[in-house]
């Protein structure tokens, strides 16, 4: 166990020293093909900060006007016979949305019902079997200029949506 330690101390400025030597041994300009990189990450930076700055206000809105919970009630009672507790609605309704919103409100679960409850643990579970879908997908087809998306979001879904029924069978097992 303390090897891993050693090694997780050690593992990144090892990585960086790799990258740059073997950079220096194949007679790469590093430093101008890390401005450039830097230059094309601040592009990119600039591209998405609008899509970043909509779906933080639009998830902020919701959660501020009491739809969110108003939402996760409804669902809490319409699908009661699925025993989802209705404290993890909102977390499964945002997270393909952003996930620093459905962190805020993993940490809400947290401080309500504790981290080692059934919605603590099915709460850390989703977060880490799901993804933010469509920050995601706006993203990375905005950037490379995709319009026709397919099959992309239904397939995504329903990844979600098998993380989480994975997640709360594993969160019922702990």
């Amino acid at each position: 166990m303390r090897f891993l330690l050693y090694l997780s101390d050690f593992i990144i400025p090892v990585f960086i020293f790799y990258i740059i030597g073997f950079g220096l041994l194949m007679k790469k300009p590093v430093f101008d093909d890390f401005i450039e990189g830097a230059k094309e990450g601040m592009r990119v930076t600039a591209s998405i900060f609008p899509t970043l700055v909509g779906l933080m206000t639009g998830v902020g809105i919701l959660r501020a006007s009491g739809f969110l919970d108003w939402i996760s009630e409804l669902l809490g009672k319409a699908l009661a016979f699925l025993h989802i507790p209705s404290i993890l609605w909102p977390v499964i309704l945002i997270r393909p949305l952003s996930t620093s919103a459905a962190t805020g409100l993993v940490l809400d679960i947290f401080k309500e019902s504790g981290a080692d409850s059934y919605a603590g643990y099915a709460a850390s579970i989703i977060m880490s079997c799901t993804e933010s879908i469509f920050y995601t997908m706006s993203v990375y087809f905005m950037i490379v200029k995709i319009t026709k998306t397919r099959y992309t979001l239904p397939g995504a879904l329903l990844s979600t949506l098998a993380g989480v029924i994975a997640s709360l069978i594993i969160a019922s097992m702990m």
